[in-house]
């Protein structure tokens, strides 16, 4: 594609030779896991978050699990999800052997709504699994204060937003447990797949520590059942550490790119998203009932798309087997069938962005 979906080449092409050094700076020491540059890391992005733990593991799937384990989810109770998030939640919800309740979303801003959680929650809710979807912070407040009345803990899923903040406050610090992807596309992305879980609770913070190591307390003593093999390797943290006081001017340039597009499409016949400081534009996605059209064309011309995401985890196959409690679900099945991603990533230019404006309109009109 003349104009891809994303490029990871032209991100990292600047900072190559500090990446080098620091990954010259974990082969020389001899310690490749669990290690100081993971510590230093742990510290810096806790920091940055604003609580007072970061947990490294290895990638989010396993912070999301590793989560709700933290927080003692039992089999055959219920986390509340949404089903347009690609099945990682979903994914993470089984692992730790409880069954997701799938809650409809928004049509604005496509992240979960707060009148369908209070509608679906019950005595078998163990959890709330909040995710930020494209960066956008989901109604936070609000579903906190209906799990809050019902004391059901809240997990955030912060997989695409990184550096998003409401009053204030940035995503993962306000629930009890926030989870972050560091896979190469993300907002904050490493050379590999990585993942944290962050929290302020002490309490919590000990036990994701010791589930991402079998569930020791100290080497070859286990005390929690449901531990694993998850932890973030040196060479990852210390790329991490490189590229986390980038990370705000990149978000700033995303958002950059999705003012220029709502601009530039504001008279077309598409749904737009949201913008704000709490959308930190990890995906520019946009809504049309001729998805499908506009995509092709797209891709005769050289532009990259992509959807996220195609099938609401409910309609997925692998979940046939699955005695998931129904719940009202059309908006999020509506979604599915228009979203479109168009390139959004903070190397690309000006240019490139009217262009692909450019494509959209003629096609839409």
């Amino acid at each position: 594609m003349r104009i891809p979906i994303n490029d990871l080449k032209r991100g990292d092409a600047a900072l190559t030779d500090e990446i080098s050094a620091a990954m010259e700076r974990v082969l020389t020491s001899g310690w490749y896991v669990l290690g100081p540059e993971l510590e230093a890391f742990e510290t810096e992005f806790a920091r940055y978050c604003g609580v007072e733990y970061c947990v490294g593991v290895a990638n989010c799937t396993d912070a999301l699990e590793l989560a709700l384990r933290a927080l003692e989810v039992a089999p055959g109770q219920e986390v509340a999800t949404v089903a347009n998030a690609g099945i990682y939640g979903t994914a993470a919800i089984l692992r730790a052997g409880a069954m997701p309740l799938y809650i409809d979303i928004d049509p604005r801003s496509m992240n979960m709504s707060p009148e369908a959680l209070r509608a679906a929650i019950s005595s078998t809710t163990a959890a709330v699994l909040v995710t930020h979807l494209y960066g956008r912070m989901a109604p936070i407040e609000e579903l906190l204060a209906i799990a809050g009345e019902a004391g059901i803990p809240v997990v955030e899923d912060c997989a695409h937003s990184h550096g998003a903040e409401r009053n204030g406050r940035q995503s993962g610090s306000w629930g009890a447990l926030g989870c972050f992807s560091f896979y190469p596309t993300k907002n904050l992305g490493a050379l590999g797949d990585a993942g944290a879980v962050v929290t302020s609770d002490d309490s919590l913070a000990r036990r994701v520590r010791a589930l991402r190591q079998y569930g020791w307390t100290s080497k070859y003593q286990s005390w929690i059942v449901g531990g694993k093999n998850s932890r973030m390797d040196e060479l990852q943290a210390a790329v991490l550490r490189v590229k986390l006081p980038h990370l705000c001017c990149w978000n700033a340039r995303r958002r950059e790119i999705a003012r220029q597009y709502s601009a530039g499409l504001a008279n077309c016949s598409l749904t737009l998203p949201l913008q704000g400081l709490d959308d930190v534009a990890h995906l520019y996605v946009i809504r049309s009932a001729r998805r499908d059209r506009i995509r092709e064309a797209l891709c005769l011309a050289g532009i990259g798309t992509d959807v996220h995401y195609p099938i609401p985890d409910h309609l997925q196959e692998c979940m046939k087997g699955f005695a998931v409690r129904p719940t009202p679900l059309s908006v999020t099945e509506r979604c599915a069938r228009e979203v479109l991603t168009l390139p959004c990533f903070p190397e690309l230019t000006a240019g490139e962005v009217e262009e692909v404006v450019r494509a959209v309109s003629a096609i839409d009109g």
